[in-house]
């Protein structure tokens, strides 16, 4: 298949260049073309404007870019960020699709569970409306909406929901790992929020079956069955590691460090992926436990 991929640098990205550069001709969207020729596949084509894009002779875009939700604190100009990086290509995208004579069968756009914002124990899945109004579900809601305008019955779009991605480079573990490696891992605030995860072999494994499967179509939750609450996480990993799980980090420290972000760190949800399972997908990886135990840390 001919697919454009954006995001290609990132860690799903990169992951799926690996995975379909014998598969698929895949051309890649990237503000710095030198950057991402040195980081990715070199048989990529790279592209830096999404107007030197011809849609007509597209099957698939896989639309994961965005400005990482967690890597600075939340200043005003960095939510600006994070959302125009969201949304400006996703509404550009959505309009060279619908303009396009011949267009592309499938858009596959990113989205996160931050979508239902901080909530209490309890199972969600694709159906729940009680979403929280903070950040996180603005981000995402106003990026669902406007990958959604390119479904047509010409173009099927699926919209990915994505839980925390484990995986062996990159990603929230490697953030976590050089405390963990110290005996200094722990558990955040009391420790009682729902961590809903995904090992990176499912995350590429569901944009896979998706795009296989012509009747797949909406919204998904890509998250493992099983979510954790933090305190299971924190305890899981150091054993992993072989390593003491000895500083729990306080709210109100969190909170100093991180700013309005630590609501990330502090508020969770126990998601459902009930669309994936009842569509057939089948996950490698079910448990925490296995899916750490599977990566090289």
């Amino acid at each position: 298949m001919r697919i454009l991929l954006t995001g290609a640098t990132g860690l799903i990205g990169s992951a799926l260049c690996q995975r379909w550069q014998h598969q698929h001709q895949l051309i890649g969207l990237s503000r710095d073309i030198a950057k991402a020729q040195r980081q990715s596949m070199p048989a990529l084509r790279w592209v830096d404007n999404i107007n030197d894009v011809d849609f007509n002779q597209l099957d698939v875009v896989v639309n994961l870019a965005g400005e990482p939700i967690a890597a600075k604190r939340w200043t005003v100009a960095q939510k600006q960020r994070i959302c125009q990086s969201r949304w400006q290509l996703t509404e550009q995208i959505a309009g060279a699709i619908l303009q396009a004579q011949t267009p592309p069968q499938l858009l596959i756009n990113g989205s996160a569970i931050g979508f239902y914002g901080r909530q209490n124990p309890g199972c969600i899945d694709e159906n729940f409306s009680g979403f929280y109004p903070d950040f996180s579900h603005d981000i995402c809601a106003r990026w669902e909406n406007l990958a959604l305008r390119a479904q047509t019955d010409k173009t099927r779009v699926c919209i990915l929901r994505t839980g925390i991605v484990l995986a062996e480079r990159g990603g929230a573990l490697s953030r976590m790992l050089p405390a963990y490696r110290l005996g200094l891992g722990g558990k955040l605030g009391d420790g009682q929020q729902y961590m809903s995860w995904i090992h990176l072999e499912d995350m590429l494994g569901i944009i896979d079956f998706v795009l296989q499967h012509a009747e797949c179509q909406g919204i998904y939750n890509a998250t493992a069955p099983m979510a954790v609450t933090n305190q299971q996480f924190s305890k899981l990993l150091a054993e992993r590691l072989g390593r003491p799980e000895l500083l729990p980090l306080p709210a109100f420290a969190l909170r100093l460090l991180f700013g309005e972000m630590a609501d990330l760190l502090l508020f969770g949800q126990q998601v459902y992926p009930k669309r994936l399972l009842d569509a057939g997908y089948s996950f490698h990886y079910n448990q925490l436990r296995a899916a750490l135990a599977a990566l090289k840390l």
